[in-house]
């Protein structure tokens, strides 16, 4: 938006009153409302500076945010098979059964079980 020269808002609003019948003249009453209307051009002013600010950065979030909802919820691509190699090449490397998984650690016993067994021994 435009911003608002100091005595617009001051020139409009004389030229509204005197085409109502109401004329300014110099004096403490006219410097009043002429620095009312600076007061009012200042305010407004930098409410629209400050509301364009806060536009642009509320639209960078929300691109953030919306780049993030879109990551985590769009499909996997589907993985590709592999390309066969040509006749003479060596076949890719198999890992060892080594490293392949680790097996489960067995789960440890409750206090209640081993408190029942000793019981039991007893």
């Amino acid at each position: 938006m435009k911003k608002i020269d100091q005595d617009e808002l001051y020139q409009h609003l004389s030229a509204f009153l005197q085409n109502k019948g109401i004329e300014f003249k110099d004096g403490a009453y006219t410097q009043r409302v002429r620095k009312a209307c600076k007061l009012l051009t200042d305010t407004v002013n930098f409410a629209q500076s400050t509301v364009a600010k806060a536009k642009t950065k509320v639209d960078q979030k929300l691109e953030r945010m919306r780049q993030t909802i879109h990551e985590k919820t769009a499909p996997k691509p589907a993985e590709a098979p592999p390309a066969q190699a040509p006749a003479g090449a060596a076949p890719p490397p198999v890992a060892s059964a080594a490293c392949q998984c680790k097996p489960k650690p067995k789960a440890r016993r409750t206090a209640q079980r081993t408190r029942k067994g000793r019981a039991a021994k007893k």
